[in-house]
């Protein structure tokens, strides 16, 4: 379990579900700062610029709604996903207009849908402040005193940052705290829907064919950037690929890989094995189960719970695949393995011993101490965006008063830009979903955790569930964005005389959760960041910078080649095709969810079938990818990153490059489907530069 997967177990009032040796073959999620370079040369002949480097940077963008995407127009164009747009399509439909299941095109500028509350973020300086963020823990008196001093400088870090840039600053531990880095970014709030396709044609083959391969999905849509009212202006945009992707060619993609546990010792392993990833799916089953009742009601209804059906139906097979991974004989013995050298070489030198020796000890020290811990991170939870809304403006108001040092870290001014847009997002709250959401969240947390817990009772007050939950959300007003912003314009006077239910119940809720979080913070967390920034500076000691950090939610450059895999006693080609796409509706009879939309039924004799639709490719990636250009040696866009095959779910600890494979939407396709199945040959023009 990596530091900064701890930290949200460990520091959010709301849980999101959303992660070594030196690398060899094509494994690796590289900083921009220390690309593969060697790598490239040796293997590839391929020697890519700084100029490259940051063209490809400046022109790729990491969406709030957890996924990546890239700029493909001078004028502000971005492409990524539809399973990333889904929740802004979600946000903006109505009883008349569902964009999720029908899709949207804006025929006109003026006709583009402005997204509620999607932030943009592009990286456009990165600094490393190693140097800062320890020395001011030097000298501190225990683990504790030492992130607590780590933590003030960094908050100091950014605040400096973005008092003087302007920019959305963030301090981001690499190395498992090896390294601290100031990434710098440029936020756009003002983004607009241009493009989506039906889900059906974005989502081809449903549950039973996510993480798999071959695949045969149109999973894309178009916002545009708007900047002071206008249409963003860039020169850093990719140049699109007509003919895309060929079998064999090297690719690269520029993408933001959420988290994984590489870095991780087997200690860490086995809390995640045994104890993170069962509660975890337990919970991840329930949400499911109560979700698909609900939809059985009608229309409305599952419209209401669609995506997030989605989004925890893919988690589902997220944290399936991790724990069979990790009960997976060769891949724990690969990693005891790796655990065993990197311990042998530190023992094998004196100083090094005295310097890191005792980082697995201290490791194995906090994993006991968080072991019972977990079931209160995992299950003390509301699962309601008005009581998520309600403790962080309890919260809030309570922390911007003190000094910036000594604040709650999600509360530092650096960041409180990004924080108040989420707070005041105009996006329609939903009561019926509300309550089932919050509903099943306190059942399950009153049946894992007992009637007596803590944070249960704090909510509840001992009273029925169903009744509480219904008062909290048929009373509260925080669905109003206007009233959630008298409230913190109105700070801690205005909050504790509130009267709305929801307030009340977080201002009792806030106590448990800061006594909570200040235990673990001081007892588990402190523990895990100080041995793990040991085992970060062993590593560089002994196997220098040829290893890459593990996945932080920040850029990252991987690189392969496009290549199939073998796979049920027979090879996976490197590419499908809308040949492909056919054949598979007919041979489940244009049953779902292998049915074919009436646009692309519609579209069969106008298409050239045997354009590729989608590619796998050997680039290392992990979710957060989602969205990720791929792009060829001349920088130019071949592919869109959307899923991940069945064997890529083992690389939240492993990379295998035999099987792991990325999935992506081939660029050749994106443009025929564009110009003969949706007729938008404007957009198609636009994307390949004929504007």
């Amino acid at each position: 379990m990596t530091v900064r997967a701890l930290r949200t177990l460990f520091l959010t009032p709301v849980l999101l579900l959303a992660m070594v040796a030196a690398a060899c073959a094509e494994e690796g999620m590289w900083t921009f700062d220390n690309p593969p370079l060697k790598q490239l040369a040796e293997k590839y002949n391929f020697h890519p610029t700084q100029e490259w480097l940051d063209h490809l940077r400046l022109s790729s963008v990491r969406l709030n709604d957890g996924g990546s995407g890239s700029f493909v127009s001078p004028d502000g164009l971005l492409l990524t996903n539809h399973h990333v747009a889904r929740g802004q399509l979600q946000k903006n439909s109505t009883p008349d207009h569902d964009y999720v299941r029908d899709g949207f095109y804006a025929t006109t500028q003026d006709q583009e849908m402005k997204t509620p509350d999607l932030e943009v973020n592009v990286l456009v300086g990165m600094q490393n402040v190693t140097a800062r963020v320890e020395g001011a823990a030097k000298g501190a008196k225990d683990d504790a005193a030492a992130l607590k001093a780590r933590d003030a400088e960094i908050a100091a870090i950014e605040r400096e940052s973005k008092d003087k840039t302007g920019l959305r600053s963030d301090v981001v531990a690499l190395y498992n705290g090896g390294e601290y880095w100031l990434y710098q970014y440029k936020a756009y709030t003002d983004v607009r829907l241009v493009f989506a396709p039906e889900e059906q044609a974005a989502f081809f083959g449903g549950d039973p064919d996510n993480f798999t391969y071959p695949r045969y999905d149109f999973d894309m849509a178009l916002f545009r950037v708007y900047d002071n009212g206008k249409p963003l202006h860039t020169d850093n945009y990719l140049k699109w690929s007509a003919k895309g992707a060929a079998p064999g060619e090297l690719v690269f993609v520029s993408g933001h890989p959420g988290s994984t546990s590489r870095q991780d010792t087997v200690a860490e392993l086995l809390l995640e094995r045994d104890t993170i990833e069962p509660a975890v799916t337990e919970y991840l089953r329930r949400r499911i189960a109560a979700e698909q009742e609900f939809a059985k009601q009608g229309t409305e209804q599952t419209e209401l719970v669609g995506t997030n059906v989605f989004l925890l139906q893919n988690s589902l097979k997220v944290y399936v695949g991790r724990t069979e991974a990790l009960s997976d004989k060769a891949i724990l013995a690969k990693k005891q393995a790796e655990e065993q050298d990197l311990r042998a070489k530190v023992a094998a030198d004196p100083e090094l011993t005295k310097e890191y020796g005792d980082a697995w000890d201290q490791v194995a020290r906090a994993v006991d101490l968080a072991r019972p811990e977990m079931q209160k991170r995992i299950f003390r939870r509301a699962d309601s965006q008005l009581f998520s809304f309600a403790l962080q403006i309890v919260q809030y108001v309570t922390e911007v008063k003190k000094p910036d040092s000594d604040r709650l870290p999600q509360y530092h001014e650096a960041g409180l830009d990004s924080l108040r847009f989420q707070l005041f997002s105009p996006a329609t709250i939903h009561s019926p979903v509300e309550k089932l959401y919050m509903t099943t969240a306190l059942k399950l947390a009153k049946e894992k955790l007992g009637t007596g817990d803590e944070y249960l009772q704090a909510i509840v007050q001992g009273g029925d569930i169903d009744k509480t939950v219904d008062a909290l959300v048929d009373g509260t007003k925080l669905g109003d964005p206007a009233f959630r912003k008298s409230l913190i314009d109105g700070g801690e006077a205005a909050v504790a005389s509130s009267t709305d239910p929801m307030i009340v119940a977080a201002r009792r809720v806030d106590p448990v959760w800061r006594a909570s979080y200040v235990k673990n913070r001081d007892n588990i967390l402190s523990v895990f960041e100080a041995a793990g920034e040991k085992l970060g500076k062993a590593r560089f000691a002994i196997y220098g910078k040829n290893a890459y950090p593990d996945a932080t939610f920040t850029l990252r450059l991987s690189y392969g080649t496009v290549d199939g895999y073998p796979y049920n006693g027979t090879t996976a080609p490197p590419f499908t095709t809308f040949y492909g796409l056919y054949d598979r509706a007919a041979s489940f009879s244009n049953q779902p969810p292998w049915d074919l939309t009436p646009k692309e039924a519609a579209a069969r004799d106008k298409l050239d079938l045997a354009t590729p639709i989608d590619f796998v490719c050997t680039t290392d990636i992990i979710g957060g990818n989602s969205g990720s250009p791929v792009v060829n040696r001349d920088g130019e866009l071949v592919g869109l990153i959307f899923d991940g095959d069945i064997e890529s779910l083992a690389g939240d600890f492993v990379y295998d490059g035999t099987k792991n494979r990325a999935v992506a939407v081939h660029s050749a396709g994106i443009i025929e489907g564009l110009r003969k199945i949706y007729g938008v040959s404007a957009l198609a023009d636009e994307l390949e530069g004929k504007k």
